[in-house]
């Protein structure tokens, strides 16, 4: 009971979503238990709070104003640290002068207070995504407003007559009623009773290793690590294991990494698979035992799983064609198993001599997992092989289907069963079974294959069944590939190594905090019905679907790093190929400034979001040096509109307590060019025919009755304040009742960016530095594998070396004790650290390349904008001279 308890405290999601209000009491608390050995708070730790932008002696100065001790080396009572005095240190040291130019905007710089009718503007107007529908999401009306007047006003008489200050409008948005997602979104809010093939499934790839696939060390602490995490697919690969009890052990095979025992790894998948969820957790076995070896394997998963081991299928889920797979909602609390599986009528007849006792086994040629091979296959047995074509890009071809395995015992082959992997023949054969529980593994090179030459039937394939994909062998490094694009066409374990933080495991961390942390996210409804189609590479917006138009302005930041460094914030999104912008949004950098930078950036627009279901916005935040201080994903179905501060996480998704951005975020539906009057007219036709009858009153006066207008003959929209009015698609007469004709007003558009970046020359020109940077890229390409080759190359000969030695001196040596073999290490520390040092070099060459295009573009600008603004200045000369 108590484990229960500690566990929904230590595990729950929300505690690492808290606003900013609450983040900033923790760390007064956190102060309060830094004590010295007489149980008082040094200064020099208080300091420590505000070193990153402020000196010492102010830090000092604020204390002693505050009647604190001020002195270096003093302390201070805990009793008399409240919150209240260090939440007036924090406004000295870090004020908020970017919520004093909003107070003063909602204000209109009239008044020291903000009244109930501009806060219910304010509310309506900047905090409430317009999109949603006023029955589920009701306006802001007083009632609403008073009650957050009430809850976060401090001043008695503001509250008193319902206004709000601007100390009572920093504690409201720095509330959890200022959440950046919608709160609700953290809990389970999906529909849970879908077929398991409608689910994304947060998914790892060789789980057991720690660090580099090669030469990596394999832990059963990652297991309890990854499912902590929220994970629902684990990897594991089995090898027979040596010596006098032959267990089975779980290595990356041919790869010189350490082993670990198969029964340690049951162990703690039992204790460990439920505590952050009950959804179900697939085992993904890749089996290189011998049948006595499996008989143990399956021994050990039925004694120590027991009744979480879903040994057979439920009884409204047969395994026959056309029958869906269970939901998460009926297989809550189990583990499947995802291995090979015999014929059945082979199985049938081994697994009754098995239980009669008279199942043998023959003598079979163990595979050797030490034998050392840079790396391995992946599931080999499951994927066709494909050959490449074109930029490295495999495409899909038929092969002859020969049946699955024999060499699997009957035992472990009948605990299989709603995720039995196939070699994958094609996806009209796979349509004409209509087997839902069988899945295939797809290496992340063939599964952009079969994206690039057949995306729709990917995706309907993986409306009926399931397919994971896994990093390709090269990847040595244990470096990610990005999901979204996998995602993008419905697969559903996208396995990634959780042991790299790198961007794609941030995305994968960031989608899958939401319902829950649960493991499974509902796919969009169209990427799960039969009656639709969809095509992941889509510019369009998909039927059923409003895209979306979302603005992102970057105002400030807070405790960004305790470190005297400049910064800037860059603004991703990633979602379908038309949706995703890369590198394109950046801050400037705010030099010498770590602790309350001020950005007050012009809006970042990503004006058409085709899918915004799959779209999720990253900022990430960067020190002088391009080293990552802070991140943060966010999905844009759940984000919320306005001015909201956005706490930032570590590379490794883990919560920072302090650093956050604040920013505002504007939401709406996109609207096409020329038809923004027309769904302004839709969306609140009341004013619009306000407008209407307005000018008709006004003509009235003038003489003009309603029986002398007609509209039936106008062409194109309603007419602007600006445009000259039409009747009948021709301009009025002059007439009595008419006003005397005025001088017709020159209009002239204004020089945006976008009309600029529009400009021909300047569209050549980052066609030409694209060009650039994709050689380079290519360049840089060629170089790793010639480099990786290389290093293979050595490693091999320095092994083959070894082996000739222990051949000739009739030595016998493990595969543990040629991992740590002196020379192997070395010389692997040697190759990591030239690879380093390549990567490195990339990275500055990259850089510099970016960096001396953003200036060039910079330039073509400035003489665009010049020669724009000359033209203009010749007309309105031309226009006066007239």
């Amino acid at each position: 009971m108590w484990q229960e308890g500690l566990r929904k405290i230590t595990h729950n999601n929300k505690m690492n979503n808290v606003c900013v209000w609450t983040n900033l009491m923790k760390h007064w608390m956190r102060l309060g238990f830094l004590t010295d050995a007489r149980g008082k708070v040094p200064v020099k730790v208080v300091a420590r709070t505000f070193a990153s932008g402020k000196t010492e002696k102010l830090v000092h100065q604020c204390l002693l104003e505050l009647g604190l001790p001020s002195e270096k080396n003093d302390v201070i009572e805990p009793s008399d640290f409240t919150f209240d005095k260090f939440y007036v240190l924090y406004h000295k040291l870090c004020p908020r002068n970017d919520i004093e130019e909003l107070f003063q905007a909602i204000t209109q710089g009239k008044a020291d207070s903000i009244n109930i009718d501009q806060f219910i503007l304010f509310l309506n107007e900047k905090q409430r995504d317009p999109r949603l529908n006023e029955i589920l999401y009701p306006l802001y009306d007083e009632k609403r407003a008073t009650e957050i007047i009430v809850t976060y006003e401090q001043d008695e008489n503001a509250r008193n007559e319902k206004k709000l200050t601007k100390d009572g409008l920093i504690r409201y948005l720095m509330s959890d009623e200022n959440a950046p997602v919608f709160l609700d979104r953290l809990d389970f809010y999906m529909d849970m009773d879908q077929p398991m093939a409608h689910y994304y499934i947060n998914s790892s790839h060789n789980t057991y290793l720690s660090g580099r696939q090669f030469g990596g060390r394999s832990s059963v602490e990652m297991y309890r690590q990854v499912l902590l995490a929220g994970c629902r697919c684990v990897e594991l690969d089995c090898w027979d294991g040596r010596g006098d009890d032959e267990e089975p052990i779980i290595t990356h095979g041919k790869a010189m990494c350490t082993d670990i025992l198969f029964k340690d790894v049951i162990y703690a998948l039992r204790d460990t698979a439920f505590v952050t969820s009950d959804y179900p957790v697939v085992l993904s076995f890749e089996n290189h035992c011998c049948k006595a070896q499996q008989y143990k394997m399956a021994k050990y998963c039925n004694d120590i799983l027991g009744d979480l081991l879903l040994k057979e299928p439920l009884p409204d889920s047969q395994l026959e064609p056309g029958v869906p797979l269970p939901s998460p909602n009926s297989l809550k609390r189990k583990i499947l198993i995802k291995n090979k599986r015999l014929k059945p009528d082979v199985e049938k007849r081994e697994l009754e001599l098995f239980l009669q006792g008279q199942f043998i086994i023959e003598d079979e040629e163990k595979e050797d997992a030490s034998a050392p091979v840079l790396a391995k296959k992946d599931d080999a047995p499951e994927v066709v092989d494909i050959p490449v074509v074109g930029d490295g890009v495999e495409a899909p071809v038929q092969t002859h289907h020969t049946g699955s395995t024999t060499n699997v015992h009957p035992w472990l082959s009948s605990m299989v069963n709603y995720a039995q992997p196939i070699k994958f023949q094609g996806f009209d054969e796979a349509e004409q079974k209509n087997i839902h529980h069988n899945m295939s593994s797809f290496a992340e090179t063939a599964g952009l294959g079969y994206l690039k030459s057949q995306a729709i039937e990917f995706v309907n394939y993986n409306k009926r069944q399931m397919s994971r994909i896994y990093p390709k062998g090269t990847r040595a490094d244990s470096s990610n590939y990005m999901p979204q694009v996998f995602w993008n066409a419905g697969c559903q374990m996208v396995s990634l190594n959780f042991q790299t933080s790198d961007l794609p495991m941030q995305l994968n961390q960031g989608k899958f905090e939401y319902n829950g942390n649960c493991g499974y996210l509902l796919k969009p409804d169209f990427m799960r019905r039969a009656d639709r189609s969809f095509d992941p590479f889509a510019e369009s917006p998909v039927d059923g679907v409003i895209a979306a138009q979302c603005s992102v302005q970057v105002i400030a930041g807070q405790f960004l790093s305790d470190k005297k460094v400049g910064t800037y914030v860059e603004v991703d999104m990633y979602g379908l190929p038309t949706d995703t912008i890369r590198k394109e949004f950046r801050t400037r950098l705010v030099p010498a400034n770590g602790l309350n930078p001020v950005y007050n950036e012009e809006p970042f627009l990503f004006r058409k979001v085709v899918l915004p279901d799959l779209a999720v916005l990253r900022f990430g935040v960067y020190d002088d040096n391009s080293r990552l201080l802070g991140q943060r994903i966010l999905p844009l179905d759940g984000l919320q509109a306005g001015y909201r501060h956005i706490s930032l996480r570590t590379e490794a998704n883990f919560p920072m307590s302090l650093p956050m951005l604040f920013c505002n975020i504007e939401l709406k539906i996109y609207v096409p060019d020329g038809f923004e009057d027309f769904m302004a007219a839709l969306s609140d036709p009341r004013a619009f025919l306000s407008a209407q009858e307005k000018r008709a009153q006004q003509m009235k006066a003038m003489g003009i009755e309603e029986t002398d207008i007609s509209t039936k003959d106008i062409v194109g929209g309603e007419d602007g304040d600006n445009k000259k009015s039409k009747v009948g698609g021709k301009p009025n007469q002059p007439g009595a009742s008419q006003e005397p004709k005025k001088v017709e007003d020159m209009k002239l558009d204004p020089i945006t960016a976008d009309s600029l970046r529009s400009e021909k020359a300047f569209l050549k020109s980052c066609r030409k530095q694209h060009k650039e940077l994709e050689t380079m890229r290519k360049k840089q390409q060629k170089e790793r594998l010639a480099i990786q080759k290389q290093q293979t190359a050595a490693i091999e000969k320095f092994i083959k070396g070894k082996k000739w030695c222990w051949y000739q001196c009739c030595v016998c040596y493990s595969k543990m004790e040629l991992a740590m073999d002196p020379g192997v290490r070395k010389l692997v520390t040697v190759q990591t650290l030239q690879w380093s040092e390549m990567v490195e070099r990339h990275r500055k060459e990259e850089w510099g390349t970016m960096k001396g295009h953003l200036a060039e573009q910079q330039d073509i600008l400035k003489r665009l904008m010049e020669l724009a603004q000359a033209s203009q200045m010749k007309q309105v000369e031309t226009k006066h001279e007239r």
